[in-house]
């Protein structure tokens, strides 16, 4: 089934990337033509694309670059004046789980994508999802987001944190480069591009750890934040909330108004104005994650069950049973072929 489109189809591109292109001798008229974008695309002080944009632009880049490892190199650019605002804030941060919060927070200001995170015992699994997708997001994104990933982790700890794992939607081209880059077991044909850390590596303290730097930055992002979720509705500000918060517990009305930054009784105000629930929402949320959720095989039932906040999952069986009609099984087998 494909994924919901949500309302917005805005990217923040960086205003570096022209640079950085140029650096590595890739023409960027021939990227923006190839990608049919205006010859001045990167040039502007503020730069938004649609989704078919930035994967024009992308495909573009490793079309003309002819490098199957750009997208390796720039995702893992060591120099912090090539950061981004957001990306020096998760650098920044106390350690590697406080900078996949932080840098999950912020792509709300680069919508429609999100960083999903997967604790599973031991094992930690980070996954780029971009919402407006019609098509394969383009190896060189994908490269560039896991990279950056992993490059993040080991700048801030000094080098202890490695993958253990990455799992690919492409084939299995250049297979050597990029174990290689990434230094662990691949597999290719997935049905995600995700990332996979050992848990206990997302609290290794961080020796870039800026508590200065980090206020001032995230003073900076959540006024930008604060403006482009005041775009949002309601309902679809709780259900972002909901989805990052989610996974093993009861969500609360108390913890969604925190990460909103409003007061308990602001957010009940504006619920009601909306003519909508938070027990609705939070079906609503729970039901589009469930069919997330299960298009991956290697999730057992149970586990879904704990990442949509069930104690018992009997109880989300059940609860599938009255949003669909049939079990989450039954679902799975008419809904994933493979």
């Amino acid at each position: 089934m494909a994924k919901p489109k949500v309302t917005n189809d805005r990217f923040r591109v960086s205003s570096l990337l022209g640079d950085r292109l140029r650096e590595r001798k890739v023409s960027v008229a021939e990227v923006l033509h190839e990608a049919g974008l205006p010859p001045h695309f990167l040039d502007q002080k503020k730069i938004h694309a649609s989704t078919a944009q930035l994967f024009a632009l992308w495909e573009a880049i490793g079309k003309v670059s002819g490098d199957p490892g750009i997208g390796l190199e720039l995702g893992a650019e060591p120099r912090f004046e090539r950061f981004d605002p957001p990306q020096i804030a998760a650098a920044c941060s106390r350690n590697f789980r406080d900078a996949l919060k932080r840098i999950a927070r912020c792509k709300i200001l680069i919508c429609p994508e999100e960083i999903r995170v997967h604790p599973r015992g031991e094992e930690t699994t980070v996954e780029f999802a971009f919402l407006n997708d019609e098509c394969a997001e383009p190896d060189v994104l994908v490269d560039v987001c896991l990279s950056w990933t992993l490059a993040i982790g080991r700048r801030g700890t000094g080098g202890k944190v490695d993958a253990i794992g990455l799992e690919l939607i492409r084939s299995a081209e250049h297979r050597e480069l990029l174990e290689e880059h990434y230094g662990c077991p691949i597999v290719f044909g997935a049905k995600r591009n995700a990332i996979v850390f050992r848990t206990s590596d997302l609290d290794l303290p961080f020796i870039t750890y800026n508590e200065e730097l980090v206020k001032l930055l995230s003073e900076q992002l959540d006024q930008e934040i604060e403006a482009r979720e005041a775009e949002l509705g309601v309902r679809e500000q709780v259900k972002r909330a909901l989805k990052h918060s989610i996974a093993g517990k009861r969500p609360s009305r108390e913890e969604v108004a925190k990460h909103l930054h409003l007061s308990l009784r602001t957010l009940q105000r504006r619920l009601q104005e909306a003519g909508v629930t938070f027990k609705q929402l939070v079906q609503d949320t729970r039901a589009d994650l469930a069919r997330q959720y299960l298009t991956d095989r290697s999730l057992e039932l149970s586990e879904v069950a704990f990442l949509l906040g069930y104690e018992d999952p009997n109880s989300f069986i059940r609860a599938f049973q009255d949003w669909e009609g049939t079990s989450p099984g039954a679902w799975r087998e008419r809904n994933c072929l493979n």
